[in-house]
């Protein structure tokens, strides 16, 4: 019965499935980015999204949150903590509490009709990249090739179908890959190894999975999401291929994000929202699966 609630919400599927690329990167792949940043990340994300989410309740409630408001907020904290360890990388201990910070309060200060428009993790890198000019993105870090590309494949699968996003993936890797592929390989002449190797590295990969499928700040409306994932895919393959941008997906989806709500107005479809049930009930089980506001 306890293990119901975990077996229905994506986010743990997701947090085991980044605990084990993290363990990966580390322990196979060496690329340790030092314990202390990964702490940093965590403690200030989880720190940073009980504050807010203190704040928010007493401001709307006069009462402290209630314990399940705190356990779903906290499990979104750390996938933003997760993400950073993943993708982000910095020599500087403020910088790191800094990108942390900026992941959580940016769900609780940026918003519109009541949903936060940016996508944690990617807004804080992008300013923390741009404004400290004391982080970075390492693309490479994760290697490639056929493993990372099958195993990420098939656990993107299946967190993206979990919150039913998995038309955003696709469109956005065959947008990505199918222009990649056109200019490596039929217009340049590459050999088709170069391009395997381009569109399954780690970060890409990571990327399209579990970044740009963020239910939260996606279309709701399946055409709309579509469209949009194809154009992140074209921009984000010009600034890659010509300008030579690193994490430039990343950088594209925070400038594309604020009009997903406009898009949103126009394609009318029902707003995914988490479950936060902390225990199954046996109306959990007896009724259709329903979503409940983060």
């Amino acid at each position: 019965m306890l293990f119901i609630p975990i077996l229905k919400d994506a986010r743990y599927f997701q947090i085991i499935f980044q605990c084990v690329f993290l363990s990966y990167g580390i322990f196979y792949l060496g690329c340790n980015g030092g314990w202390w940043l990964y702490a940093t990340y965590l403690a200030t994300s989880l720190l940073t999204q009980l504050l807010c989410e203190t704040i928010r309740s007493f401001i709307k409630n006069k009462q402290a949150p209630c314990w399940s408001n705190i356990t779903t907020g906290l499990l979104s904290a750390v996938i933003s903590s997760l993400w950073l360890c993943l993708l982000l990388k910095t020599n500087i201990v403020g910088v790191a509490a800094l990108a942390a910070f900026i992941s959580i309060a940016s769900k609780y200060i940026i918003r519109i009709n009541g949903k936060h428009i940016f996508n944690p993790s990617a807004l804080a890198i992008v300013i923390t990249v741009f404004i400290t000019k004391n982080a970075w993105i390492s693309p490479g870090q994760w290697g490639s090739g056929t493993i990372i590309l099958f195993a990420t494949f098939c656990l993107g699968c299946i967190i993206t179908t979990k919150v039913q996003k998995l038309d955003v993936s696709l469109a956005f890797l065959a947008g990505f890959g199918g222009l990649l592929f056109i200019r490596q390989v039929i217009y340049l002449g590459w050999p088709m190894d170069y391009f395997l190797q381009t569109i399954s590295t780690g970060s890409v990969l990571l990327f399209c999975f579990f970044m740009i499928s963020d239910p939260k700040t996606t279309p709701s409306h399946p055409v709309a999401r579509i469209a949009w994932s194809i154009t992140i895919a074209v921009i984000s393959f010009y600034l890659s291929a010509f300008q030579f941008i690193n994490g430039a997906p990343i950088l594209v989806l925070v400038c594309l994000q604020p009009i997903v709500p406009l898009l949103n107005k126009f394609f009318k479809a029902a707003s995914f929202q988490w479950r936060n049930s902390p225990v199954a009930t046996p109306q959990l089980l007896t009724t259709p699966y329903k979503h409940l506001s983060l």
